[in-house]
């Protein structure tokens, strides 16, 4: 069996094309602008899958209540200069809801949502596994 992608199901393509596009700066794959399916490529690297605690990202954005809700999904990207990153997208209309902030000592993450509210991290890697 071979990953061939994580696909998001959006409402307003044409906002979340934008964001991805524009605002990420992710390379699309045919120009879509309107749909209905694109894909989005980093300049570098590959994409994969990963299962993280929901309520561990709760209490990183302060959702955390009685249980853990809110979101289910997490695109993580991650960037050689985590400052830099989150300087040109927030300069492109990006809103941080979270970071740059320390995540664990091997990293820094910073948070933000798509249009249609998926949860996108930007994580610099300060150390490798070694």
């Amino acid at each position: 069996m071979e990953l061939a992608q994580v696909r998001l199901l959006v409402t307003d393509f044409a906002a979340c094309y934008r964001f991805y596009a524009e605002v990420l700066g992710l390379k699309p794959q045919s120009g879509a602008v309107r749909g209905p399916y694109e894909k989005f490529s980093p300049a570098t690297g590959s994409a994969g899958v990963a299962l993280q605690d929901r309520a561990m990202m709760a209490r990183v954005l302060g959702e955390l209540g009685d249980a853990a809700s809110g979101h289910r999904s997490l695109v993580v990207l991650r960037v050689d200069d985590l400052d830099a990153a989150c300087e040109r997208i927030t300069s492109r209309g990006a809103a941080l809801l979270h970071g740059p902030a320390p995540m664990t000592d091997r990293m820094h993450v910073a948070h933000l949502k798509d249009p249609e509210g998926n949860l996108v991290e930007l994580q610099e890697w300060l150390l490798l596994r070694g």
